[in-house]
């Protein structure tokens, strides 16, 4: 039986999963073996969803995560107008 505590999950890899999870539905990341999925309003939902866990967190972070927070955010959001635009 797998050890459930083996891989350890960390706040980075909790945001990227949140940005892998908006990238895909603002077409940007297939999934695996289909076609681009659009759906801005599942994107917007993941990228509320950092910026709130950004601002609940906010002096408990150290400036990596920090960092990863502010650019991912940064990225994210104008990826979003832009698909927004289209």
């Amino acid at each position: 039986m797998a050890d459930l505590h083996a891989e350890q999950v960390d706040f980075s890899a909790l945001i990227l999963g949140f940005s892998s999870a908006a990238l895909h539905y603002l077409g940007l990341a297939p999934a695996l073996g289909k076609g681009p999925t659009v759906n801005l309003a599942l994107a917007k939902q993941n990228i509320e969803i950092i910026k709130m866990l950004q601002e609940k967190t906010k002096g408990n972070l150290n400036p990596e995560e920090t960092k990863l927070l502010q650019q991912l955010l940064a990225d994210l959001q104008v990826k979003w107008v832009e698909a927004s635009r289209a």
